[in-house]
């Protein structure tokens, strides 16, 4: 068989995602049924940047499964540095069943999965994160049943969060309302992908610098820091080129009676959302992280069952 990868939303199609949601549902309900179906199999965590979700999430998850996982961080490899990626997709894939790399660059990432001979799975990318996006579409699912009528509010940075978000509401037919400062529209690439989606699936995709206009009669809004990693240099400015785009109690006033609040953490708060908002009871924060590992360890078994 063809190994598969899972390196962005774009990489699967509609039947596989429902497939993941389905799966992660089973594997969330009944625990014990899959206690030993990675029996035998390992996993190795190759990261570039440090993580608190990702990394115990597919630890934890893959344990569960009954199978291994190592992790692997800059220290220890330095790939694309201290040893190519090339060499280390090559020996690792002499040890290992699979791999979650998490890359400042996508190019490594696909570099990784290019010549690494078991599957590779976005952990996160500069361009992706694409295991984020299936968990918060599940979360969704799970808390309206469906997808149909639903709309989604993304309110902040257009970063990797936002451009696998997008392309996976898109293609499932969840309505999405996207509001970025100016000078910080999404990325081309992932915009276009998620356009040609939602005219197939008959979801609503709009784009603005409004974030009161993209808040109104919202069932779901998501914000996600405005400095990422890496981007510390740049704090000063984007502190100011997203004044007004806080999810506080006023931007709540404007969204649909019980809006739900997503974050993908860690959150700033005080900054891109306020305690007030994060700390209420619509915020489904925990259960977005909780989700993480139980779709997450669906991925697993789909690659590597």
């Amino acid at each position: 068989m063809k190994k598969m990868d899972l390196l962005s939303i774009g990489n699967i199609s509609n039947e596989e995602i429902n497939e993941i949601l389905d799966l992660g549902k089973k594997v969330k309900k009944d625990k014990a049924q899959y206690a030993e179906t990675l029996k035998g199999k390992s996993i190795g965590l190759v990261f570039q940047k440090p993580s608190n979700r990702t990394r115990v999430s597919f630890e934890i998850g893959m344990v569960q499964l009954g199978g291994y996982a190592i992790y692997l961080g800059p220290s220890e490899i330095g790939m694309g540095g201290r040893e190519s990626v090339k060499d280390v997709a090559n020996v690792l894939s002499r040890y290992l069943d699979g791999l979650i790399a998490r890359t400042y660059k996508h190019a490594d990432l696909e570099d990784l999965a290019k010549h690494a001979t078991v599957p590779v799975i976005n952990g996160l990318s500069d361009y992706a994160h694409p295991c984020q996006a299936l968990s918060d579409i599940f979360t969704i699912k799970e808390k309206f049943g469906t997808f149909k009528g639903i709309t989604l509010s993304y309110i902040g940075d257009a970063n990797n969060v936002l451009n696998s978000l997008m392309c996976a509401s898109a293609k499932i037919g969840l309505n999405i309302k996207i509001a970025t400062p100016k000078g910080y529209k999404p990325d081309k690439r992932a915009a276009d992908a998620a356009k040609s989606c939602a005219a197939v699936s008959g979801a609503r995709i709009e784009f603005s610098h409004d974030p009161k206009s993209a808040a109104k009669a919202a069932d779901i809004i998501y914000t996600d820091v405005w400095v990422s990693m890496g981007q510390e240099k740049e704090a000063k400015k984007r502190m100011r080129d997203f004044n007004g785009f806080q999810i506080n109690d006023n931007m709540m006033k404007l969204t649909n009676k019980n809006c739900l609040v997503m974050h993908c953490l860690p959150a700033h708060r005080g900054d891109e959302i306020t305690d007030s908002v994060i700390d209420s009871k619509y915020s489904v924060i925990y259960d977005q992280a909780e989700n993480r590992m139980h779709i997450q360890k669906a991925i697993l078994l789909k690659l590597l069952a």
